[in-house]
């Protein structure tokens, strides 16, 4: 059963839209530099590894660091840092072997050591990393975390300068995925402590392990990469430089494209896809595993009452919505956890747990009932609210039109409020809202991935949707954080089965609001060869050539 689980996750991240390699054009020479152009989009809150939480410095991260193990063109975890590992029988010990020749960009060797304190790092309370729980599988970490156990219970343990020892709380399928993560990447000890807050953006003092070093970082314009040339895998590096450009309009950025000053879009304007569909050869919508969604703050009035999380939620037209704004190929979300995950027996997750009595179309009739119930019926007496979401032509189109359908499903008035990015980003985190807008992209190829953000201790539980003990407030997050800490330590269909309760709970308690699952519309050059962007729209540039 644990094999047919692991195979079922490999297949799924094997969707990858990969390019068809290509070879060098060795006539070329030398001469011809090989600089490829991608627009990250906005500038990245951060670069480093532990603290990131965002697609676009973890699209920069990849880059730069390597974990033990690396995502591989066809979806698979094969060795990256480490040349080797082996598991015990039961499925909790992973031992790894680091290469000889790994080393810092700086020359120094890669130990077993730098894992062990970039893990640990992560798991520091003051560091406050927001993916901290995704170090939970290992045996202590979340005791540590808690405060309920010392740094010495956490089961990482550095056996000697090329091999790193981790003990699991339970077998957990996917771990070699999760190696990959950035977050799960190396630091240096050393070289963080000359400037915690911002070593990863100082070209001075950062040393990265990865295929390439950031050899300038311009805020709000562009981060540049150089080869690493002590990468252990450097021979099969081809490119001279990377050039990540911070371009936040999608239509500016579409113009360069089509000017041949950008390569690479990992994002399309929404109004201009059906014409690319039909007019540009390098346009493509990829796969991409992931949810776009509204968060409401259960914290704030009115949205702390769930009659007015479960009225608006029943009253947009996901229909209408990616056929008539986004359309990129997106599916209407019936749920938190998107199609194309699996359970322990090959059945599709979200297939299986149901639509949670939403619609694709807007039920208006159900909605009025919850708003009535709230004490709000027809809408008078609603107060004013407020959507708040990052910069952006899309997101605002999106939007425009749930505020028209409340203004005309419910009667009710909404405003809206966009933000630059980081600023959004601290603003939701400390739930400075009523309603946000978010999105969740997988991990890993898990439903858990989607399901352990909910958590009172996940440092992305935007929501406030958080069991504390001093107000007694929250009961159905407590179990939730039970049924989600048995599923780490249960296998098959009892696993199965407490996800899918978890599940149930977050859609009971309509702590988001499931909008559409993600796909990407993507465009790449067609002398762009040997890049690689995976299901969860991480892009790999390592093998990547530019011929032009």
């Amino acid at each position: 059963m644990k094999k047919r689980f692991m195979m079922l996750g490999i297949l799924l991240l094997s969707l990858l839209m990969v390019a068809c390699g290509g070879k060098k054009d060795a006539s070329k020479g030398k001469d011809a530099e090989q600089v490829l152009v991608f627009n990250l989009g906005a500038e990245p809150k951060t670069v480093d590894p532990q603290l990131n939480s965002a697609t676009d410095g973890g699209i920069v991260i990849n880059n730069t660091f390597e974990g033990l193990m690396r995502m591989n063109a066809e979806g698979m975890p094969v060795p990256g840092t480490a040349e080797s590992y082996e598991v015990s029988e039961d499925g909790t010990v992973y031992t790894f072997h680091i290469r000889e020749n790994a080393k810092w960009s700086d020359g120094q060797p890669v130990k077993a050591s730098d894992f062990e304190y970039a893990w640990k790092r992560a798991l520091n309370p003051a560091v406050a990393a927001e993916y901290s729980f995704q170090l939970y599988y290992i045996k202590g970490a979340q005791e540590y975390f808690e405060g309920k156990a010392p740094l010495g219970d956490v089961a990482i343990k550095s056996v000697d300068d090329k091999t790193l020892e981790v003990t699991l709380v339970g077998p957990t399928p996917y771990f070699l995925a999760l190696t990959t993560f950035y977050t799960y990447m190396p630091v240096r000890e050393d070289v963080v402590a000359k400037k915690p807050e911002g070593w990863a953006k100082d070209t001075t003092i950062a040393v990265s392990n990865g295929p390439f070093v950031i050899s300038e970082y311009a805020p709000s314009s562009k981060i540049v990469l150089l080869p690493n040339e002590n990468y252990w895998n450097k021979e099969n590096v081809k490119l001279d430089k990377i050039i990540f450009e911070e371009i936040v309009d999608q239509t500016t950025a579409l113009t360069a494209y089509e000017n041949g000053e950008v390569d690479v879009l990992r994002e399309v304007p929404q109004q201009d896809i059906p014409r690319l569909q039909l007019e540009d050869s390098t346009f493509s919508i990829a796969p991409f595993l992931g949810t776009y969604y509204y968060i409401f703050n259960v914290n704030k009035e009115p949205t702390n009452d769930v009659n007015v999380r479960k009225a608006l939620t029943y009253a947009i037209d996901r229909k209408a919505l990616v056929e008539q704004v986004t359309k990129g190929g997106q599916q209407p979300a019936t749920g938190f956890v998107p199609t194309g995950l699996f359970d322990s027996e090959g059945k599709d997750f979200r297939a299986t747990a149901g639509d949670f009595g939403i619609s694709t179309t807007a039920d208006i009739a159900k909605a009025k009932e919850y708003l009535a119930k709230a004490g709000y019926a027809d809408g008078k007496g609603f107060p004013k609210l407020t959507i708040i979401y990052n910069t952006s032509e899309s997101h605002k189109a999106v939007a425009e039109a749930i505020q028209e359908m409340w203004k005309k499903n419910l009667g009710i008035d909404v405003e809206l409020m966009n933000q630059e990015w980081a600023v959004f980003q601290d603003t939701r985190h400390v739930g400075n809202f009523e309603i946000a807008r978010a999105g969740w992209i997988g991990d890993y190829a898990d439903p858990m991935t989607f399901l352990d953000l909910w958590t009172s201790y996940s440092g992305n539980n935007d929501a406030q949707w958080k069991w504390t003990t001093d107000k007694k407030k929250f009961a159905s997050n407590k179990e939730y954080d039970t049924l989600i800490e048995k599923s780490k330590v249960s296998q098959g269909t009892e696993r199965d089965a407490l996800l899918y309760k978890a599940e149930k709970i977050l859609m009971d308690e309509m702590v988001t609001m499931p909008i559409y699952y993600y796909t990407g519309p993507i465009m790449v050059k067609e002398y762009v060869t040997g890049w690689e962007r995976d299901i969860l729209g991480t892009w790999y540039f390592g093998n990547a050539e530019v011929q032009k």
